[in-house]
């Protein structure tokens, strides 16, 4: 299954996707983490893997990627791909595709569109998961970049702007015919039930309460190497759906 994780800047989704990949990767899956955002520079950390080489060297570097994503041709398998573009720990392995590092540089433009070809591209086999940490936002919608997965997880805080681009989220997905789902982050007892208000109830499939822990962790730039209330019920979910795939 290749599930895309998506959101407002500083909702938490590359903490969720740290979290489930552990989460999955503890239930025996092979799990393939991809690194879309540009911007993010931390993602490894969290996962306690050491930072892989950005995949868009493997095409040459940013300047000619765009043309060399329009070659790409045949399937991709987990597998198969460059192992020095691969960083991994036990069942985990943790892809980049690409980052902004100079003033002026340009655009994220090539790395979305390898992004996309990428997902697109990649032929799961029994027993693995992929998941793919965006960037903010929905640019990666605009770019195509959610053609390529099977599910879309929406992680939504509790503020009025992640509650409407949630709702952005939801139409641009049905516009593509893929499911979304919504993971609520951040919540207590409160924020939860006025978030399940504002909300389509039957698309939440995991509620995370605020956690001192992480919060401590991220800040220090360490692994988050711990259960965290909610992550199981999400999983759960994903099984469910996995086995039922």
């Amino acid at each position: 299954m290749k599930s895309i994780v998506c959101g407002k800047g500083g909702c938490g989704k590359s903490t969720i996707s740290t979290l489930l990949a552990k989460e999955m990767a503890k239930r025996g899956y092979k799990v393939l983490v991809i690194d879309t955002d540009e911007s993010n520079f931390d993602l490894h950390s969290q996962l306690g893997i050491d930072p892989p080489q950005d995949f868009m060297n493997y095409f040459g570097g940013k300047k000619v990627l765009f043309e060399k994503v329009k070659t790409l041709r045949g399937e991709w398998r987990i597998d198969d791909l460059p192992q020095g573009y691969l960083s991994e720990k036990g069942n985990i392995k943790l892809m980049a595709m690409g980052k902004i590092y100079d003033f002026g540089e340009g655009c994220a433009c090539p790395i979305n569109a390898l992004s996309a070809k990428f997902l697109e591209n990649l032929v799961l086999e029994e027993g693995e998961f992929l998941i793919a940490d965006t960037d903010a936002g929905i640019e990666h919608l605009g770019r195509g970049v959610e053609r390529g997965c099977d599910i879309i997880l929406a992680v939504v805080e509790p503020s009025q702007e992640s509650v409407k681009l949630t709702r952005k989220i939801a139409r641009m997905a049905e516009d593509i015919g893929k499911s979304v789902y919504y993971i609520l982050n951040k919540v207590d007892g409160e924020t939860k039930g006025v978030l399940l208000d504002l909300l389509d109830k039957s698309k939440v499939v995991g509620a995370i309460t605020k956690d001192e822990r992480i919060f401590k962790s991220s800040l220090k730039g360490e692994e988050l190497d711990f259960e965290v209330e909610g992550i199981r019920e999400l999983a759960d979910f994903l099984e469910r759906l996995f086995i039922r795939a």
